[in-house]
């Protein structure tokens, strides 16, 4: 009897490790076959005209540089304005906050904030930074109606709140994987808590931060829904800079007041709103053929950095 249970686990096992390895064969069969019809939809519109230049004749000729400027205007702000705040937020919940049924409570909204639909933020942004933010900096300033309409700030803000929880979620569970012992260590050399965070755990938690962010990167740049409300445009040719002039000589920057075309939004747009979407096809395959390169290539760079620091972190 012992026999014939032994074998029907062996059965049940060798079943469901077949089980497994056919559904990941499926997966990557399925993946490799939508890779494989948007490279070779994509690729043959490619250019450095089709990158660089500016689209024409009612989106159905020319580039789509401005919707990869602001793309990466966008992702790059973002970045800018939720890794910090999540870091820092992420420190303060697992080092300094004690453990209260206030902080639980705020564990748990951050859990629960990550499942929220693109398309809530979208208004939230919307009625939060545009509304209620933008349109009173546009009173106490006199400035008309400059901050309160949608802009590039107030998309990259929405993102950025957007991609908040995981940031904040990675950057813990790196907090969390640092061992108490070399907290007690540099407690037990005389250091403050602030000289263990900085010297001792934010660089042990390095890699783990750069996971939180490469996660954010995939996330803030192929969202549409978000960005519908706030400053996406369909056909704006002018990239959104202004040029900061010190002296004889200037600079271009990014104006953050402006509006933005946005690669995600302008595939959506050529696929469903477009006067003759079956010209429009060799586009809409190159222009996510750009997103997805684009997005791997901003991938790719926060990986390197983390390997970086991980090779320096092998070294100590």
């Amino acid at each position: 009897m012992e026999i014939l249970k032994q074998k029907h686990k062996d059965i049940q096992g060798i079943v469901f490790i077949n089980l497994t390895r056919l559904l990941f064969l499926v997966l990557v069969i399925v993946l490799f076959l939508l890779l494989g019809k948007i490279v070779i939809e994509g690729s043959g519109i490619l250019s450095l005209e089709f990158i660089f230049d500016s689209p024409r004749n009612n989106m159905t000729e020319g580039g789509i540089g401005p919707a990869i400027f602001g793309t990466i205007a966008v992702t790059f702000i973002m970045v800018l304005l939720a890794v910090p705040l999540g870091v820092f937020s992420a420190i303060y919940l697992n080092e300094y906050a004690k453990d209260t049924f206030f902080t639980r409570v705020i564990r748990t909204s951050i859990n629960n904030l990550a499942g929220v639909p693109s398309i809530v933020f979208g208004l939230f942004g919307l009625g939060f930074f545009i509304l209620f933010i933008g349109r009173n900096i546009d009173d106490v300033l006199a400035t008309g109606l400059l901050f309160g309409q949608p802009a590039l700030l107030w998309a990259s803000a929405t993102l950025a709140v957007l991609v908040l929880p995981i940031v904040i979620v990675s950057t813990l569970e790196a907090l969390n994987s640092v061992p108490k012992t070399h907290r007690d260590a540099s407690y037990g050399l005389g250091a403050t808590k602030w000289q263990t965070i900085k010297h001792v755990v934010l660089p042990q938690a390095r890699p783990g931060i750069l996971t939180g962010t490469i996660l954010a990167i995939s996330r803030g740049a192929g969202e549409t829904a978000p960005i519908l409300f706030l400053g996406a445009a369909f056909f704006l040719p002018n990239l959104p800079v202004v040029d900061l002039c010190i002296g004889d000589y200037c600079i271009p920057m990014i104006n953050p007041t402006e509006q933005f075309m946005y690669l995600a939004y302008h595939i959506f747009i050529l696929a469903t709103q477009s006067a003759n979407p079956t010209k429009t096809l060799p586009i809409q395959y190159g222009s996510t053929l750009v997103l997805i390169a684009l997005t791997f290539l901003l991938n790719i760079t926060a990986i390197l950095f983390r390997y970086r620091f991980r090779k320096i972190l092998g070294r100590l």
